[in-house]
């Protein structure tokens, strides 16, 4: 027989761990793939499809050719375009050390970062704490004499645009890091043991990654840069183990796929596989397309002519391409040497936000459609909301005739078509069972809801 004081008791308990936070009660992952791979994304990644990306960094002072230009300069297969661009704008013996003295950051206003990327309508943002170079955009223990705070602008730039980021808006933020670099001894030394060696991951990748976390708690952590060596070498399951159960980010925190040579498309947390990587057809796992507003190079190059920036109907294609397939956009701009976002790319992100405050609804929280790209018309692709059951078409021209063709809704009694950004709904036809015709509105420059892509919100239809 149980004691009445004990039910009572095991039930107090009971309703006591129901109220838990779903925290304290999460799995223990373990530092192998299998348990790694098994976290679920935190939702709010997924909800946010756009994101801003920001290579800032000791490249940004020649600003040419790339943020890869010291190793086009130095590395085993110079690049002759940049080997000539040193040869007439530097003495002899000038070194890429000496970049870092004019890297002087004298503009760069945290707040007005914030601004302008609270303006593109993206809902998190990854800054590049150190490239493939070595430098860091903080006073990291393991980079002494090359670092922000040491030699350059002085100050601590992560922490300063983290709390820029904070401080004025919603936006979650999050930081790059380079796992390996070019020309570190330590790092070319573990290589060329073929990794049996491991003094650069213990002296400076590890240490780093740990210091990042536990000082800026980033609630994105994008590695990058294996430098051949496998996840094995990198520790990279200790260390996520250690970031998904006991961080101070371990609740929101999200990861790439790019932890060592083995796992870019396989391992970790969504999948990168490659930059720029915009599959165009449904996915089963969640991925992120990084691109950059120029093509081609993620640091500022000053040489650039404006063919070599994409348009916003460019970008908006991508975005709206990638989302439909269940991915999110990162979408990258290069600040220059002394701390400004030129006004091309400020210009295409406001652009992005503009044009978001009026089709957002299609785009945030959705999820894709049973069709991604209409069957018959290349120029729509489709989401739909996963509360309301709306589909929203994404017109990426318009039609010179005003009626769009949709092969793929199914139509009902009850179907209704409205365009975003414009109050009266628009009429339709059916098409024989083979999907509708919409008739879009007679509009002049002064009453279109945007300049570019036009979003249509199917309600009743299956």
């Amino acid at each position: 027989m149980i004691m009445p004081s004990i039910v009572n008791t095991s039930l107090l308990c009971l309703i006591y761990i129901s109220i838990l936070p779903l925290s304290l009660c999460a799995t223990k992952y373990q530092p192998n793939w299998d348990s790694i791979d098994s976290r679920p994304l935190p939702a709010w990644y997924d909800e946010a499809k756009f994101g801003i990306f920001m290579h800032w960094g000791v490249y940004s002072v020649p600003s040419f050719y790339s943020e890869w230009f010291w190793y086009r300069w130095k590395g085993a297969e110079p690049y002759p375009q940049v080997v000539e661009f040193m040869k007439e704008n530097y003495p002899p013996g000038f070194t890429y050390a000496d970049f870092a003295r004019s890297f002087t950051a004298e503009f760069f206003d945290p707040a007005e970062w914030a601004d302008i990327i609270k303006a593109s309508g993206a809902k998190y943002y990854v800054l590049t704490s150190k490239h493939h170079e070595g430098y860091t955009n903080w006073p990291s223990n393991s980079s002494w004499n090359w670092n922000s705070v040491d030699v350059g602008p002085q100050r601590d730039l992560v922490g300063d645009l983290a709390a820029g980021v904070r401080n004025n808006t919603d936006i979650h933020f999050g930081l790059y890091y380079s796992l390996f670099e070019w020309f570190n001894p330590l790092f070319l030394k573990d290589k060329a043991s073929g990794f049996t060696t491991t003094d650069y991951r213990d002296r400076v990748a590890t240490p780093d990654l740990y210091d990042l976390v536990n000082r800026y708690k980033p609630e994105v952590i994008w590695t990058d840069g294996s430098g051949t060596a496998k996840s094995d070498y990198w520790k990279s399951t200790e260390f996520l183990a250690w970031l998904y159960n006991d961080s101070p980010v371990k609740n929101t925190v999200v990861t790439n796929d790019r932890w060592g040579d083995d796992c870019p498309c396989h391992h970790g947390g969504y999948y990168t596989c490659y930059d720029r990587y915009n599959p165009g057809v449904l996915q089963k796992h969640k991925f992120e397309d990084s691109m950059s507003v120029t093509k081609g190079g993620w640091g500022y190059a000053r040489e650039k002519p404006l063919r070599s920036y994409h348009t916003v109907p460019q970008l908006l294609t991508t975005l709206i391409q990638v989302v439909s397939c269940g991915g999110n956009l990162l979408l990258n701009v290069g600040p220059t040497k002394d701390g400004r976002i030129m006004p091309i790319f400020e210009e295409r992100l406001r652009q992005m936000g503009s044009w978001l405050k009026v089709n957002g609804e299609g785009i945030y929280s959705s999820r894709p459609w049973r069709k991604q790209n209409d069957t018959v018309n290349s120029n729509v692709w489709y989401t739909k909301s996963p509360k309301t059951e709306a589909v929203y078409a994404f017109l990426l021209e318009w039609p010179a005739n005003n009626i769009v063709y949709l092969r793929d809704p199914r139509v009902t009694s009850t179907t209704t078509v409205a365009m975003l950004g414009h109050a009266l709904p628009l009429k339709w036809t059916g098409a024989g069972g083979r999907g509708m015709n919409v008739t879009l509105p007679l509009l002049n420059p002064a009453t279109m809801p945007c300049k570019w892509v036009w979003t249509l919100k199917l309600e009743g239809v299956k």
